[in-house]
């Protein structure tokens, strides 16, 4: 017999697909249940489907559209999703409500009113320079006020945040965790001739991964023994695919698609960049950094010069400086000490500061601050 406490969470996402919140939700969700907390997972914009990331078998997973009928588009349909929502935390009796995403902040917002449930709004990118639509920074400025805490995952963009959302209670900066199972890969060494680049993420505008072509483009003929390596879909793929085509050197350049080993593809690759004109934490920086591989990102907010503490373990380039790209680009294939050194450095700063131990150490923090109390149960 013995004792171990236990936290009923309900956690609420937009959807479960193969986007950065997503992999938070899901290694957040893990590790609770894991350590033998009650975990229920919401998406509530989704349709159903399967979760794109491994989520273990004890998160209860009710996906919102199970749960009600109709188009959620309508203003009707709107308050059923809400209700059916609000029904399926009610059931649950939580200890504590968490949602990730400024549109899912708002749902749950409304849907948790009067229920004297401690609420835990997340947002997941920097919202001083993330578009958001008028009608939606205005729900979030008059409903946020009504969450207990607000959390975001840098401390700069918590500096930012009460000037654009008035009233919140409180604001709190808790970074995202490396999976713990990031740590049992590293860089390896793979013999080759070619030498990886390696590009991952959601090609959208925001990512700019065509920049990333650019750079490597002034540069390719100088590093004869490079290839770049992009992996992930999404809206501008198309375009992206155009780019390569005309470069001219489809043979050096490659669209591998989406995968489902970052982590194995990380580790099998020479050197990471990152070329988003905005981010909320990149967690393909973070997990690069985590494999022990040396790399590039522009300065962006947020979360780069978070990570890379300041340019100390990643080399930093102004935002959108193609050329400035190029040039640490060129440093690092010309120099393999220097990544064999840049790569060791930020493994270890990764260690030190982000391991999940050390960020569910936050959140119980967190837990406490609102009120929540660890119950004990007999095992």
């Amino acid at each position: 017999m013995g004792e171990e406490r236990i936290v009923r969470i309900v956690f609420l996402a937009s959807s479960l697909s193969a986007g950065g919140a997503e992999r938070v939700a899901s290694t957040l969700c893990n590790a609770w249940v894991a350590r033998g907390d009650s975990v229920t997972l919401i998406p509530t914009f989704s349709g159903g489907g399967s979760p794109f990331y491994p989520l273990d078998s004890r998160v209860d997973l009710v996906y919102l559209a199970s749960a009600v009928r109709g188009n959620g588009k309508t203003p009707l349909g709107y308050l059923k999703r809400l209700l059916a929502l609000r029904r399926l935390i009610c059931a649950r009796k939580p200890d504590v409500v968490i949602s990730f995403l400024s549109n899912v902040n708002v749902s749950a917002v409304i849907a948790t009113g009067g229920l004297k449930i401690p609420l835990l709004i997340c947002e997941r990118t920097d919202p001083s320079v993330m578009p958001m639509s008028k009608s939606l920074l205005l729900a979030t400025q008059l409903f946020y006020r009504f969450a207990d805490v607000l959390v975001v995952q840098t401390q700069a963009v918590a500096l930012k945040v009460a000037s654009i959302f008035p009233g919140l209670k409180s604001i709190r900066s808790i970074a995202n965790p490396v999976p713990e199972d990031v740590f049992l890969l590293s860089r390896q060494e793979s013999g080759n001739a070619r030498k990886i680049l390696l590009s991952l993420g959601r090609i959208t505008d925001e990512k700019q991964v065509h920049l990333i072509v650019e750079a490597f483009l002034k540069i390719h003929n100088q590093f004869k023994d490079w290839d770049l390596h992009i992996y992930g879909d999404g809206p501008v793929k198309a375009m992206l695919e155009k780019i390569v085509q005309e470069s001219g050197v489809t043979n050096r350049i490659f669209l591998k698609g989406n995968t489902t080993a970052p982590w194995s593809v990380m580790s099998g690759a020479d050197a990471f960049v990152m070329a988003s004109k905005v981010e909320g934490f990149p967690n393909a920086l973070l997990e690069a950094m985590a494999i022990g591989l040396p790399c590039v990102s522009f300065d962006c907010p947020s979360g780069p010069r978070d990570i890379s503490n300041n340019g100390e373990y990643a080399l930093l380039v102004p935002a959108g400086d193609v050329a400035g790209l190029s040039t640490a680009l060129g440093n690092l294939f010309g120099d393999e000490k220097l990544r064999l050194e840049l790569g060791r450095k930020a493994r270890l700063s990764i260690k030190e500061r982000y391991t999940l131990t050390t960020v569910l150490a936050q959140w119980d923090a967190l837990f406490g601050e609102v009120g929540v109390i660890h119950k004990e149960a007999m095992t």
